[in-house]
């Protein structure tokens, strides 16, 4: 077949970039090649557009033992564990085949985590919707959940976290990130670095089918008004196979049979033979025929680009193969050895004892373009805001609107549909700041929770990607964790856009900034670019996920207070930033204006000394400031324990509404006795942290001295009702 400017534009490559394969080649590819560049050389893949700007972020540290680079990222935890985690995008297929979309979202990021030889322990997710009003959102919305719970449900993973979302901006692009946690020894970490020649490339789990096929490149694309014609790239998953590919993986991981393994994830069989023969700077050589197929008739390229789900592709040591083979067996699994190593330092595709392709490594890998696209800056946004000209609204009244309204309305009807307490080492399920998970038979545990801020970040993209990280870091504080590391999944528009790629490196410097100062590297992470429909791009979405670890696990932390007449104290400044704020977007519709300001000295300063005051016991729950302002977090503390509080007004002269719906950072609330204030406030003034003492907690009533009194049985009806509704 002639390559036309037709179907390399199909491929979703550029024409300037299909010379380039020309002359890298010497010749013009076949289709088979082509659609192996296609799929290597797409965004997902290459990260052709983000390269430059993900090499600024802060990758290193003694808890590091693996930075981005392979499926997951891994630290240390001691007592040589190590936790292995990552989170990635599934964004497109989700929108347009909303259950398989999200399942086989959660099944590759665990590929991704077991691949490297830990037993998966958590999962997590960042789902968004576009409006509740819109006529899409309802059947995404119970889609995605249940293609969610759906297969961790089945394979038996808690999911533990999360968060979900409705803002305008995805009514036409969905975002659907899921994240994976898993545990390992140290000494047990297995990499996709392919090592020796003529060693045994062997396909192990599910056949292979027409599932998929352009997968990753339709993930590098905008939508438009024909994206529902794209569900053939949309992959099938099956937890139950997965299970099995799983624990046959882990068990072959007991002895030193493998050199090095890969799930087939985006772009399948390219990808993964790609990936494992660049890092270790050999070539590979597969015969197609060998492939189990589950369909018939599929051709050289079909084979090599079906993104066909429960899939791995292992590299053996010699003389493994028999062993290994009986160990696939036992689990129902197809394995079989369907090429070699070579020193060719190229891909060698045979299909009925020809070579259908022959392309060289480097070409698909380190010779894939590099963009170093244009974009814009983004200016502090000048401040328009006076809140005298608002309409008087009183506190209760504000902060109905707010518990009643879908992004701060109990997600009991989300999170009950997921198995949390599965494999029964979920000592905090979802609802507090961060979830907590033991270690196995230890009495230490990790936190995990994920976190995302597109207002700020659409406002002040600097400001937002700081603000995010710093948020993601009170969260495992606020259960008394040391935060160790996080993965990103980065969701923007189109990187062709300069002001979209102004927000994207913007959102990165902040990203850079907070991470570096609090010591948070990144370990792992996923760009997800061209968010969007008919040229109308997302907000700018980054999602932070993020792992702490408790050292000893006695009575865990969460925000749901504990017993009448203790106090009630506040950590850090309150200002009263309204801008960008939940009480103004949700009372008056208004979404203008900068972020509050991110301080990484007092984030830092204030977040170790509410770590110490845990680690002393003498905090009966915290919880962390964030959307919402006061209001919002002490409603959180009553209505999760069904008890209540008595606040006084502030002493100095302030506007009240300013006080409790501002969203200045890093706050914390804290439930103390009143016979340990002493020792905390010794604490808190060795560190140099400023607090108030904002009142007691009480049985029955949610009170504002003066101001409002809410019978706390109310707030949690009125907490409830809109899920109910919808």
């Amino acid at each position: 077949m002639e390559i036309d400017n037709k179907i390399i534009e199909k491929h979703g490559l550029k024409t300037e970039e299909f010379k380039i394969i020309q002359k890298l080649l010497k010749r013009s590819p076949n289709l088979l090649e082509l659609g192996i560049f296609s799929a290597m050389w797409n965004e997902h893949c290459s990260y052709k557009s983000s390269k430059i700007h993900l090499k600024k972020l802060p990758t290193k540290g003694k808890q590091v033992i693996q930075g981005p680079g392979e499926n997951a990222g891994v630290i240390d935890i001691g007592d040589d564990d190590a936790i292995i985690f990552k989170i990635e995008s599934h964004n497109h297929p989700s929108y347009i085949e909303p259950y398989q979309g999200a399942a086989t979202g959660v099944g590759g990021i665990l590929r991704d985590v077991f691949t490297m030889g830990a037993r998966p322990i958590a999962l997590l997710n960042s789902i968004h919707f576009g409006s509740p009003a819109h006529p899409k959102t309802k059947s995404l919305l119970n889609g995605v959940v249940s293609g969610i719970g759906g297969y961790g449900n089945c394979i038996g993973i808690p999911t533990v976290a999360g968060e979900t979302k409705f803002n305008d901006t995805y009514n036409d692009n969905i975002l659907v990130n899921a994240m994976a946690v898993g545990h390992a020894k140290k000494n047990k970490i297995f990499y996709s670095k392919a090592k020796g020649v003529n060693k045994a490339v062997v396909y192990v789990g599910s056949k292979t089918g027409r599932d998929g096929i352009h997968g990753a490149s339709m993930a590098s694309a905008e939508f438009d008004d024909n994206s529902d014609e794209k569900k053939p790239t949309v992959q099938v998953g099956d937890p139950f196979t997965e299970k099995l590919l799983l624990e046959a993986c882990l068990e072959l991981m007991r002895d030193d049979s493998i050199i090095a393994i890969q799930d087939m994830g985006a772009a399948g069989l390219t990808s993964s033979s790609v990936e494992m023969a660049s890092k270790g700077s050999l070539g590979i050589e597969l015969n197609l025929d060998k492939v189990p197929c589950r369909e018939e008739n599929m051709s050289p390229y079909e084979i090599m680009l079906s993104e066909s789900q429960e899939r791995m592709l292992i590299i053996l040591e010699d003389g493994k193969e028999n062993h290994a083979r009986k160990i696939f067996k036992k689990w129902d699994l197809d394995f079989i050895i369907i090429g070699r190593t070579t020193n060719t330092k190229k891909l060698t595709l045979k299909y009925n004892n020809k070579i259908e392709g022959e392309i060289p490594i480097e070409a698909l890998a380190s010779k894939a373009p590099i963009y170093d696209r244009k974009w814009t800056k983004k200016a502090l946004p000048k401040s328009k805001f006076n809140i005298k000209k608002l309409k008087h609204i009183k506190l209760e009244d504000g902060l109905i609107k707010i518990l009643s309204s879908p992004n701060h309305s109990n997600k009991s009807w989300v999170t009950n549909q997921y198995d949390q307490m599965v494999m029964c080492d979920t000592v905090q399920k979802s609802g507090s700041d961060a979830a907590i998970i033991r270690i196995h038979n230890k009495d230490k545990a990790i936190a995990v929770a994920v976190d995302s801020s597109a207002n700020y970040c659409k406002s002040h993209p600097i400001s937002g990607g700081k603000q995010i990280v710093c948020e993601n870091w009170r969260n495992l504080i606020s259960v008394g964790a040391k935060p160790l590391a996080i993965t990103n999944c980065l969701n923007f528009g189109n990187p062709e856009n300069n002001d979209v790629m102004g927000e994207f490196a913007e959102c990165l410097e902040g990203i850079k900034d907070a991470c570096k100062y609090l010591n948070y590297p990144v370990v792992s992470g996923n760009v997800s670019f061209y968010n969007g429909t008919n040229n109308k791009n997302i907000y700018p979405t980054p999602v932070i996920g993020g792992v702490g670890l408790i050292d000893k696990l006695s009575q865990p932390i969460n925000h749901n207070l504990k017993e009448d007449k203790n106090l009630l104290i506040l950590i850090g400044k309150t200002f009263g930033h309204l801008e960008q704020s939940c009480f103004l977007k949700e009372n008056f519709s208004m979404e203008d204006g900068k972020p509050p300001k991110i301080n990484l000295i007092n984030e830092k300063n204030n977040g170790e000394a509410v770590l110490e005051l845990i680690k002393e016991k003498y905090v009966l729950s915290c919880h962390d400031i964030s959307n919402g302002g006061l209001l919002v977090a002490l409603s959180e503390m009553s209505i999760g324990s069904r008890l209540g509080v008595n606040i006084n007004k502030p002493k100095k002269l302030v506007n009240l509404i300013e006080y409790f719906f501002g969203e200045d950072q890093g706050r914390y609330i804290l439930e103390i006795n009143a016979k340990n204030l002493s020792k905390v406030d010794k604490i808190l003034k060795k560190n140099n942290i400023y607090y108030e003492n904002i009142g007691l907690t009480q049985k029955d009533y949610f009170e504002i001295d003066g101001e409002m009194k809410i019978d706390i049985n109310d707030l949690f009806k009125i907490n409830n009702q809109w899920y109910n509704k919808f």
